[in-house]
């Protein structure tokens, strides 16, 4: 269907209103505006782009002027126009409007269905194949947490989209924000998505920006489990002081395996770091040590820097410890018992709590 065709049903009495308005010097009056405005709203429903349409409007307004008495006014006329097309541009626009905020809305409430796992699988399924993902395959789910909420239309979040739709594409990726937090969830096996997501994400928002990455499963129950899994993470790096700024839920998995029962861990704590509260200062700085000691890889030197303290210092603090907990930390399978019980240290909070 060509242009002029495409559009002459909205041009219906738009001649007949400008030979009315430069017979008789008035204005247009409310009807014809609300017409107009009426046409405008349905081209923009039948899915017409507005610079077609406006283009439209002048041609048909060059033959309306061609035929005009010599003499009409030609201030009055492009008066006519202006109002004429501006009725008509307000009501596509209305009309678009009020799409976007009827997509928005479809898309909150997807994302919300998808996030925690509502609706009947195969409508969600179908529904998703609209925002561009394919339920069947296998989905990761990557979440960005920072000080200050992300929003959708904030700065950070178009500027993650737009680096992640010229890199990628559209690629059956899907971004949005949910309770402050920035979402992107990804194809499973193509993880260079989240890397991107990751990367940029720190890269456009604060330094204290943290991202987790859950793993890839199948299915849309799949996106449900690797958002928690993300949601997780996040949490534990709060409660135990995690480094980021990516945290993957892969490589976190003792976490919740040690804390499944936690009377055991607890006994393990108070078994074999217990005797460090009986050092002078407590057992605060002796674990910091350990901490330190096992995040720099058993490495004194890069623990030492962590901790701003001297070699000989960490060194001192290690045979302390050693010394009260009967457990050489330099020794590889008495290391093994001391990390578990510092990494159920850090999950129960000792020694700030009681075990």
């Amino acid at each position: 269907m060509t242009g002029r065709r495409a559009t002459e049903e909205y041009l219906d009495g738009y001649a007949a209103i400008l030979t009315g308005v430069c017979a008789t010097g008035r204005r247009l009056s409310r009807e014809e505006l609300e017409g107009l405005r009426g046409r405008g709203e349905r081209a923009a429903d039948a899915g017409l782009g507005l610079r077609l349409l406006v283009r439209a409007h002048l041609a048909a307004a060059r033959e309306v002027r061609a035929g005009l008495p010599r003499g009409t006014d030609p201030d009055l006329f492009l008066g006519a126009v202006e109002q004429a097309v501006d009725a008509f541009a307000e009501g596509h626009e209305r009309a678009q409007k009020l799409a976007v905020r009827q997509e928005e809305a479809a898309r909150r409430e997807f994302v919300d269905d998808l996030l925690y796992g509502r609706s009947d699988l195969g409508r969600l399924a179908e529904r998703a194949e609209r925002f561009g993902l394919l339920l069947s395959h296998s989905h990761a789910v990557a979440v960005a947490q920072g000080a200050e909420p992300f929003g959708d239309g904030y700065a950070v979040s178009r500027s993650v989209e737009s680096s992640l739709i010229a890199r990628f594409g559209t690629r059956r990726i899907l971004l949005t924000t949910k309770d402050g937090r920035l979402i992107c969830v990804a194809p499973g096996d193509e993880p260079e998505v989240l890397a991107h997501f990751a990367k940029h994400t720190y890269a456009a928002a604060v330094d204290d920006t943290l991202i987790a990455v859950g793993r890839a499963h199948p299915g849309a129950g799949g996106v449900v489990h690797s958002y928690e899994e993300a949601l997780g993470a996040l949490d534990l790096a709060e409660r135990i002081g995690l480094d980021g700024p990516v945290l993957y839920a892969a490589d976190l998995l003792v976490y919740p395996v040690l804390a499944r029962d936690r009377q055991a861990m607890a006994d393990l704590v108070g078994t074999v770091l217990g005797p460090l509260a009986g050092a002078r200062g407590g057992a605060q700085p002796l674990l910091d040590t350990l901490h330190a000691y096992f995040d720099a890889g058993c490495v004194t030197t890069e623990a030492a820097r962590r901790l701003s303290l001297s070699v000989r210092a960490v060194t001192y603090r290690l045979d302390r410890i050693h010394r009260l907990t009967g457990s050489d930390p330099g020794d590889p399978t008495q290391r093994y018992t001391l990390q578990t019980a510092a990494i159920g240290a850090r999950l129960l909070g000792w020694p700030e709590n009681d075990l």
